[in-house]
């Protein structure tokens, strides 16, 4: 929820002017500001990947056995990480 805060804020800052979109644009050539928005884009990409593994769950696509249960955890683990590393080159 202090994500969507922080991405609210930063677009109606952009939008209110050009003077606000420039001091939008300020705020964002920051390494903290980088970050924190590297660790929201991360967040959203986990719980993405992880809503289509329990929708597909849901669906009866995947089996619900602990052996299949594990694996596609690992799986989401694994294509957050790689979600994770293309957010980190798209920010910086």
């Amino acid at each position: 929820m202090v994500a969507l805060g922080i991405l609210l804020w930063l677009l109606g800052l952009s939008l209110s002017s050009p003077e606000g979109f420039q001091h939008a644009a300020t705020i964002m050539d920051g390494f903290f500001a980088k970050f924190i928005m590297w660790g929201i884009l991360t967040a959203l990409a986990y719980h993405a990947v992880s809503g289509i593994r329990h929708m597909l769950m849901d669906f009866g696509y995947v089996a619900e056995t602990l052996q299949v249960g594990k694996r596609s955890a690992y799986m989401t683990f694994v294509i957050t990480v790689v979600l994770a590393i293309l957010a980190g080159v798209l920010v910086w």
